[in-house]
């Protein structure tokens, strides 16, 4: 008997029975009366409703067949991927990159808009609105079929209202709820995060697998970290979980921080911070990745820009690592496209200055997803909050 459905917690719901059909663990109908004890009427009675619903269908395809036990082979239950969509937005300060995925998280067509830099909401807004609704024809699908939308910004956001609470790099961003605008496309959930907490759960299909304790670095224009423990999500108290950036430093001493305070990490190892300091070298930059390049073809300048930034953050990290004894660290963002010359900083300093225990075991990888880590993580997130048990029978109840 699966340890899903404890006693005193009541007969299995419609959403518990889809979440065991979703995670493969049932696949047949005898499946889910012996996992869950229920009877053959009730196991008939939920699963209609989950049929119903489109969220579940059953011997669609010709080898959707379990093995023969004699008599009538049985069929197989699946979750039914394409019963809708979700939009996926990962909002940056110079670029924004956008998805249409299917219910499991696959991507199926995505655009990147490049923009002016810290561009006024309600300007955005409007281009991700048009986009989307062209990445929806692109695939076929109405915007009747979207059924949950997933949005990041950097910096510290207030989940419950979905809207930045604080971002130096978004500029009037702040309480700016952004639900209102999907309102002409879309009527569907809209769900807004952090960047680094929603690219932390684009590893839901990668690290997490291995990992359920783990640090996610994003490293690019700011820096953040997302921090899951035993395979949950931490935001905090006001949803400021992960913001290292802001960690003082003995570095930056005395340096401004776009924050309004000094000696931040982000003062020496931010993109916006090494840019200017590249520009102070004569080099012609207008953005962290122009810098990355530069390292990755063997600039010197642009190398020994990139590893101090790697140790600079790793020093911040390393506090971390003690306090979270994570499985794991990802590192993901800009500076991570010039990978070997970033972690060898990072990982001079996480190992130097975190305790011999913490690090023992402790394993520094690269992002699953690359460039669409946030689009991915955005799509993971709203998946998450519409489709889970409690979500799917709040669903069903009214539909």
């Amino acid at each position: 008997m699966s340890t899903a459905f404890t006693t005193g917690q009541g007969p299995a719901t419609p959403g518990q029975v889809f979440s065991l059909i979703r995670d493969g663990r049932a696949l047949t109908r005898s499946d889910v009366g012996r996992i869950t004890g229920l009877s053959r009427t009730a196991v008939a009675a939920r699963l209609g409703a989950l049929l119903g619903s489109g969220l579940v269908v059953e011997g669609a395809e010709p080898d959707d067949r379990g093995p023969s036990t004699g008599g009538r082979p049985p069929v197989h239950l699946r979750f039914n991927r394409a019963a809708g969509v979700v939009l996926a937005g990962a909002i940056g300060r110079s670029r924004t990159q956008l998805g249409v995925c299917d219910l499991d998280g696959a991507v199926l067509a995505s655009v990147d808009l490049d923009q002016e830099v810290g561009p006024a909401a309600e300007d955005l807004m409007a281009q991700v609105v048009a986009a989307f609704r062209d990445l929806l024809a692109s695939v076929g699908r109405s915007p009747d079929a979207v059924r949950a939308v997933g949005l990041s910004i950097p910096g510290t956001v207030d989940f419950d209202r979905g809207a930045s609470l604080d971002s130096p790099i978004m500029a009037g961003w702040d309480g700016v709820e952004l639900a209102p605008f999907l309102r002409p496309l879309t009527a569907a959930p809209v769900f807004v995060d952090n960047d680094a907490n929603v690219m932390a759960l684009s590893e839901r299909r990668g690290h997490l697998e291995r990992h359920r304790d783990l640090i996610f670095v994003k490293a690019s224009t700011g820096i953040g970290v997302g921090i899951v423990s035993g395979g949950r999500l931490l935001r905090g108290a006001s949803g400021a979980a992960g913001e290292i950036g802001h960690t003082k430093t003995s570095s930056a001493e005395g340096l401004p921080c776009r924050c309004g305070d000094t000696g931040c990490v982000e003062a020496v190892a931010a993109g916006w911070a090494l840019v200017q300091t590249a520009r102070e070298r004569g080099h012609q930059v207008d953005h962290i990745r122009d810098v990355v390049r530069l390292a990755v073809v063997g600039d010197p300048d642009a190398r020994h820009l990139v590893r101090e930034a790697g140790r600079r953050i790793g020093e911040a990290l390393a506090s971390a690592v003690n306090l979270l004894n994570p499985e794991a660290v990802v590192v993901g963002g800009d500076l991570a496209q010039a990978y070997d010359t970033f972690v060898a900083g990072l990982r001079e300093s996480v190992y130097s200055q975190a305790s011999a225990l913490a690090t023992r075991e402790l394993v520094i990888v690269p992002v699953t997803h690359g460039e669409q880590s946030g689009v991915v993580g955005c799509a993971a997130m709203a998946i998450r909050e519409v489709l889970d048990s409690a979500a799917v029978d709040r669903a069903l109840a009214h539909p």
